[in-house]
């Protein structure tokens, strides 16, 4: 829709019919739109204008369909489609220039449920605080519209309009407009790979939208490369621009595009970032991808036959946590042990799986990544999958011990990926995240059945005890649960303390920052501990350690490992610790002991830095910085600590 004054130009594509009108509501105008002989149906309509109801009538039949590309649909989306002037907002952003993908902190949030009330506005009073945590990008879950009081957005059928479940159109501009001030970018996480089963009226206007040629587990594949797929590649490519342009997105994360099929040539992938890219100008655009197999191609350029994404979730990570967090491994985390040798290699290498067999699904997974810059792996210990996949909807800090949970915490934070956190997890957010969808009954059983089908591969949750109380996804309770109170950000400072110092340091120590392919290594130095040694760029001796005890108490009284070697005359000093008692730890003793053995605690991360050059006291990074580490005698420091000279 265009609009023009007294009225609008309509443009719509219905090749399954031969005569389109353009009905007014509520008194029933219609205008006929002429048909263009490629499918494509257009005209001028006067009498409408912004606010104004309109549907559209096919061959003359009694019902009325929502417009296709519809901005809004205040009723759902069964109801008439409401025309939106995209110019009336005023923005303040002008300034914006974005994000590119180095150096960010995604935060992933569900509008439904960030707040209490559920909205736009709501969930823009909450963003200070995250900008003062250290956040940088907020992953919206998808808000396309779809039926119902509830869901997680991934049923969506109108792709163009902002559910009115979280507000107005408008709402959603101020809440970008709100984030842009606070420096926080917003993406979008957009379905491409499907769209919802209840309210989809799209193959009443055409069938070529979908196509049975390609399997995909949630509905009817898009079609991307058959019979008359231009248009239906021209819908999703305006639709990725649409959001950049019209509601100044600042990037978009494409969900399961394992499941977006194009055997052509350019990928429609690959077209979708170009189409973003240009519609943002001269903003940076972030674009990130979910791919369950985890193909390097997606962030590869376009040049190099890649897609040209700028980032993409890393599963292999967040599997190998959770078994070394929680000791289960069934079902897909069934290929991962939860070793140090499997963090060093992540660390280092991105994917675990880069084209080795893998059993649970009975073929190779992955692609080769190395090489790829280390912030195109997006590493995370939660997500809205996997967290309702623990069946009860369990937080990792349910499921482990608090060390461990602070150490591996600190490895995901201070790592070289992109880290991204789970609404709820800065501050150990009381409430599950459940899955929940409200669907009419018939459609409510099938997806209840659906949900339990899917967590019986995971032998525990499909015990009969278990499975008997596994939430309604059409309960309100479901959703209600599933809701923040942000008030225990203060009853959990301690969580809120470490994840602000956590990304503090990560922010402005100049080693972690750099995320450099080749810039760590690593070792094993014990059945649960290892250490990653970050190396300095600006001058020589300028490293950190990272070392991570998921184990008990481990004194190493043999140090043949050149990567604890201390740097060219100095010493290791404390930087910060995960035994902070800011953060509910318990202190940190002295890791050198007599002798010049290291003693490494329990549940814990230490990140040690040099003594030489450095000051051996600071307020940064919330930190205790005792100095630590001689693995010799010698010449004391001004603050008595013992330094080893080489």
């Amino acid at each position: 829709m265009e609009l023009l004054p007294g009225g609008v130009h309509a443009r719509v594509w219905a090749p399954k019919a031969e005569r389109v009108e353009l009905v007014l509501e509520p008194d029933g105008t219609a205008t006929v739109l002429e048909g263009e002989g490629n499918g494509y149906f257009s005209g001028s309509v006067t009498g409408l204008e912004a606010g104004g109801l309109y549907r559209f009538r096919l061959d003359g039949g009694e019902t009325l369909y929502p417009d296709p590309m519809s901005r809004f649909q205040p009723d759902g989306p069964h109801g008439p489609s409401q025309l939106v002037d995209p110019h009336r907002f005023g923005w303040t952003d002008l300034d914006w220039r974005g994000r590119s993908i180095k150096g960010q902190v995604i935060y992933e949030m569900h509008i439904g449920t960030f707040t209490p009330e559920g909205g736009w506005d709501a969930a823009l009073r909450e963003l200070p605080a995250l900008a003062e945590l250290g956040v940088t990008v907020l992953e919206l879950m998808p808000v396309s519209d779809f039926p119902g009081r509830f869901g997680w957005g991934y049923d969506g059928v109108n792709l163009f309009a902002p559910t009115r479940l979280y507000g107005d159109p408008d709402a959603m501009r101020r809440f970008v407009d709100g984030a842009h001030r606070l420096g926080l970018a917003v993406i979008l996480d957009v379905v491409y790979n499907h769209l919802g089963p209840d309210g989809n009226y799209l193959k009443c206007f055409a069938d070529d939208y979908f196509t049975d040629r390609y399997k995909n587990e949630w509905g009817e594949a898009i079609n991307f490369d058959g019979a008359n797929s231009a248009p239906v590649r021209e819908f999703f490519l305006t639709n990725a621009a649409f959001w950049i342009e019209e509601y100044h997105l600042d990037g978009l994360r494409l969900d399961a595009t394992q499941s977006i099929f194009d055997r052509g040539e350019p990928h429609i992938l690959t077209e979708l970032s170009r189409a973003v890219r240009k519609a943002a100008g001269d903003r940076a655009a972030i674009l990130v991808g979910e791919n369950e197999p985890q193909h390097a191609s997606m962030v590869k350029p376009a040049e190099e036959g890649g897609c040209g994404l700028c980032a993409i979730w890393n599963d292999d990570f967040h599997h190998s946590a959770m078994v070394a967090l929680a000791g289960r491994t069934e079902a897909y985390y069934t290929d991962y042990r939860g070793t140090p040798q499997e963090f060093v290699s992540a660390m280092k290498h991105g994917f675990l799986y880069q084209g080795q067999w893998y059993r649970w699904q009975g073929k190779r997974r992955g692609m080769p990544a190395f090489g790829l810059p280390r912030p195109a792996f997006v590493t995370f210990l939660q997500n809205h999958d996997q967290i309702a996949n623990s069946a009860r909807g369990l937080r990792v800090h349910a499921l482990t011990s608090p060390g461990r949970l602070r150490a591996m915490t600190a490895l995901t934070l201070l790592g070289p990926g992109t880290p991204m956190l789970f609404q709820g997890q800065e501050f150990a957010a009381s409430a599950p995240f459940l899955y929940f969808a409200d669907h009419k009954p018939e459609l409510a059983g099938l997806v209840e059945n659906g949900r339990a089908e899917f967590l019986a591969q995971f032998p525990s949750i499909a015990s009969p005890p278990l499975r008997a109380r596994l939430p309604k996804p059409h309960a309100e309770e479901s959703f209600t649960r599933s809701k923040l109170d942000h008030g225990e950000r203060e009853a959990n400072a301690h969580v809120w303390a470490m994840h602000r110092d956590l990304l503090r340091l990560r922010r402005e120590d100049r080693v972690f920052a750099a995320q450099r392919v080749g810039g760590l290594d690593g070792a094993v130095l014990g059945d649960e501990a290892f250490v990653l040694r970050i190396f300095g760029e600006e001058r020589e001796g300028d490293d950190r350690l990272l070392l991570v005890n998921l184990g008990r108490d481990l004194t190493l009284r043999v140090l043949a490992e050149p990567l604890l070697a201390p740097p060219r005359d100095g010493a290791w000093t404390l930087l910060w610790s995960s035994e902070d008692p800011l953060y509910g730890g318990c202190g940190t003793a002295p890791v050198e002991q007599p002798g010049g053995a290291w003693r490494l605690p329990g549940h814990a991360a230490l990140v040690l830095r040099p003594a030489r050059d450095f000051p051996t006291k600071s307020d940064d990074a919330g930190g205790n910085t005792t100095p630590v580490i001689v693995v010799s005698k010698g010449s004391e420091t001004e603050s008595g600590s013992q330094a080893h000279h080489v």
